[in-house]
């Protein structure tokens, strides 16, 4: 849900524009009708009538924004975000992770106390959060672009989750009435999500935190609430202290690909004596090797792989992405350790979303697949299409190739 300024559209590598909006949507009545018939409710939260005109005067819907279901784009595929569009090589670069590697150092020094003391209340690792915080807005020299408001009507009025937006929309004219923001301060990405580390407004609420004692919950110009809202919110979506978050491992010859789906687990000592070692020489933790872990293969046979235990779920809950959370996990790492992934990212190429949802769809119909037809090469589609490959006596690499693509057409012509 974030970048759109062509600076951080060439860092995140989000193929999105912050164009202006139409003139045909400035004349559409129906959605100011909309957004005017949500004061009532917006009253009952609190909110003034002036603070509520404020909020609204001159906004307009913007139809640049990703994810919206208009009509006349039937069949166009939705803009989304880069982690769902790239490889992992794209998407986890070595020169970003290295810059902001060495960012982040210098920044753990100059936090070292706010960090540890974030530690020691949550039990979420400064490494971690100074992850997140890089990868969400640079260290907050990435300014989010979009007016909020304008942001959050949009989807609630146009997006394909216009419930969410919606109330979403709501708790943002409760922290205006509240003051927790400035409406001219307001900005976020093209999700609504605000601040250094990107809240959603019921995630403000939900897990924001006073952690400077200066009586606000400001996550837009303090690091210390920003980050310990961060790690709030890790905690609540079940982070484990002590435990980490995944490891890379050398995975034996001829591993089965089609075991890297999280409904397959097994503690981290069971898959060390079927044959996995940690990258680098790590070791696990005593209590870690009892830890339940499944296999995660982002390239199916191709790239690093890695044993992903609770935690990784726990970051993958703020931003539903496998490749965030590598990129978050491997940037925490490379705080204090230099090395880069033991197995390099290999050169593969994606396949255009339509050609994995035309995958997708097959599998589907021959029973291998019951997830949602999007087009992203996740754990269960490519768990799927291993399953597919072993069945027709194909190479199994569990990966949307366009060989594997062209059997499937083949094979659906002749029926």
């Amino acid at each position: 849900m974030r970048r759109l300024q062509n600076y951080a559209a060439a860092f995140f590598g989000v193929c999105l524009t912050a164009g202006v909006v139409t003139s045909a949507s400035a004349a559409d009545p129906a959605f100011h009708k909309w957004l005017d018939g949500l004061f009532p409710e917006a009253q009952a939260l609190g909110v003034s009538r002036t603070t509520f005109e404020a909020a609204t005067r001159g906004v307009e819907p913007d139809l640049t924004l990703p994810d919206l279901d208009l009509p006349g784009r039937e069949g166009a595929p939705p803009r989304g975000q880069a982690e769902f569009v790239q490889t992992p090589a794209d998407y986890i670069k070595e020169a970003n992770i290295a810059r902001l590697a060495e960012r982040a150092k210098k920044l753990a020094a100059e936090h070292s106390r706010t960090l540890a003391a974030i530690e020691q209340k949550l039990g979420v690792p400064g490494n971690v959060l100074l992850a997140i915080w890089g990868r969400e807005t640079d260290f907050g020299s990435y300014k989010l672009p979009k007016p909020t408001i304008t942001v959050l009507a949009t989807q609630g009025y146009y997006g394909r989750r216009k419930d969410m937006f919606r109330q979403e929309l709501l708790y943002a004219f409760q922290m205006l009435e509240e003051g927790h923001v400035k409406l001219a301060d307001m900005k976020s990405s093209w999700g609504g999500a605000m601040g250094m580390t990107q809240f959603l407004p019921s995630e403000f609420y939900k897990y924001a935190v006073d952690f400077d004692g200066d009586g606000k919950k400001d996550i837009w110009h303090s690091v210390p609430d920003a980050l310990a809202s961060a790690a709030q919110q890790l905690v609540g979506k079940g982070w484990q202290r002590g435990t980490h978050w995944a490891y890379e491992v050398r995975a034996p010859q001829g591993v089965d690909c089609t075991l890297g789906v999280p409904e397959i687990t097994r503690p981290v000592g069971e898959w060390l004596k079927q044959g996995f070692a940690l990258a680098h020489g790590r070791k696990p933790t005593q209590a870690e090797l009892a830890e339940p872990a499944s296999l995660l293969l982002p390239e199916g046979i191709y790239g690093p792989a890695f044993l992903t235990l609770k935690n990784y779920y726990v970051i993958k809950e703020y931003n539903f992405s496998d490749l965030y959370v590598l990129f978050v996990g491997h940037l925490s790492e490379r705080i204090d350790d230099p090395r880069p992934f033991e197995t390099a990212w290999s050169k593969n190429t994606q396949l255009r979303t339509a050609q994995v949802e035309s995958m997708q769809r097959t599998l589907t119909k021959i029973g291998l697949y019951k997830d949602k037809i999007d087009g992203k090469a996740g754990m269960l589609t490519r768990a799927a299409l291993g399953a597919y490959q072993k069945a027709n006596r194909l190479k199994v690499d569990c990966w949307p190739t366009a060989a594997v693509l062209d059997d499937m057409q083949r094979k659906s012509a002749i029926k």
